[in-house]
């Protein structure tokens, strides 16, 4: 303690010899006070001190580990973003589209065919880049089937897009309207030109009567059974097949058109050259009773018509100028107007008819009538002729 506070308090003075202690019991107990406090205010700073350091040490601490947490932080967010950006690049190499052409791609998927496996076909036909993604993509849609058909994929179509067209059976046809009239060599060459199938292929398909002996015990091949109409046919379908769409057809029509009492290869047979002989719808009935009044008189039917068809066919027994009665089979196949025309013929005592030059045809009840109709004939192409030489 200091000397002047001692001196202060009254227990201390000072003397010639020097420091005289006055009250020393008093003395005692200030000395034992100011230690006191002296000892609590050393503690007070020393708390002081200490919190001020551990504070500071604390709040180092906390920054570090807030520093970690910062840098944990932007390490996941880093993480998340790179997990991001593959999932978005795989998700588009799975999914995205597919190849671009300049043209649709078709592709015919054989029945019975795996997913598996087209996604592998319409890969290496190029329509896909990948068969993963459409692999994945049908295993999520395991449960809704697909169909199997001829399918025309645009360009640039995705695994998603291919698997819907395939599981709603999107078949890819060609429009073909078959003309009346026309018979299996025509229909060949028409299903070549339009690259559904080969002549051959055709016209050995319809060489086979089978498929229609049931209907027709005396057919000879499917002509005349192939009916006219507009058919929807698949790039890839077999000639077989198309010749069945077309048989298929005729036994539709067949139920309403023909007449239970007459033979139906010979009604066929004989629609078949009135469809040959005439495109006026007025003369188709006309026609039909003509051919049948020289059947009943045992005339030949004399129709230019079979000639052509025994020329195509190699068979003359069709030259109807050469053989009486019908030809083998039908020559054409007819439409449902002259069936009609076939089963219900005008009653008419003509026998003879010769075309007029404009799109029709003269009739007459005897052979003089029909010469004069054949002069007239004769002098209308006169006049065509020197049209023509003069061109």
């Amino acid at each position: 303690m200091d000397v002047s506070v001692l001196s202060s308090k009254g227990v201390l003075d000072w003397g010639e010899a020097g420091v005289v202690l006055l009250d020393p019991p008093h003395a005692a107990q200030l000395i034992a006070t100011r230690h006191t406090r002296d000892k609590a205010t050393m503690e007070e700073r020393a708390g002081r001190i200490y919190s001020g350091a551990a504070g500071k040490y604390r709040d180092q601490f906390t920054l570090r580990k807030m520093n970690r947490r910062q840098r944990s932080s932007v390490g996941a967010g880093v993480g998340v973003l790179a997990a991001l950006v593959l999932l978005a690049v795989g998700a588009g190499w799975l999914f995205g589209p597919g190849p671009a052409h300049p043209q649709p791609v078709v592709v015919r998927i054989a029945a019975g065919t795996g997913r598996r496996a087209i996604a592998r076909q319409l890969t290496s036909a190029g329509v896909l880049r990948t068969a993963w993604g459409f692999e994945l993509w049908s295993v999520i849609h395991r449960r809704q089937p697909l169909q199997a058909g001829t399918y025309r994929f645009p360009a640039g179509i995705t695994p998603v897009g291919a698997f819907k067209q395939l599981a709603a059976g999107e078949i890819y046809a060609v429009t073909v309207a078959i003309p009346e009239g026309f018979n299996r060599f025509d229909i060949a060459h028409l299903l070549a030109s339009r690259g559904l199938a080969t002549a051959p292929a055709f016209l050995q398909a319809t060489a086979d009567p089978g498929p229609i002996r049931d209907l027709d015990p005396a057919a000879v091949s499917l002509e005349g059974y192939l009916f006219p109409a507009t058919y929807p046919i698949s790039p890839g379908t077999p000639a077989g097949a198309i010749a069945a769409l077309m048989l298929a057809r005729f036994r539709q029509e067949v139920q309403t058109l023909h007449p239970q009492m007459q033979n139906l290869h010979a009604w066929v047979t004989l629609a078949s050259m009135i469809e040959k002989e005439t495109a006026a719808p007025a003369e188709r009935a006309l026609i039909a009773g003509v051919f049948d009044n020289r059947l009943a008189r045992g005339m030949p039917l004399q129709s230019d018509p079979t000639v052509t068809y025994a020329a195509l066919s190699g068979a003359p027994l069709y030259n109807t100028y050469q053989h009486t009665g019908l030809p083998p089979g039908p020559i054409a196949n007819p439409g449902a107007a002259a069936l009609l025309a076939a089963a219900h013929p005008d009653h008419t005592p003509d026998l003879y008819f010769v075309s007029n030059g404009h799109g029709g045809h003269r009739f007459a009840r005897t052979l003089s009538e029909q010469d004069h109709n054949i002069h007239l004939y004769r002098l209308g192409l006169r006049p065509q002729a020197a049209a023509a030489t003069a061109k």
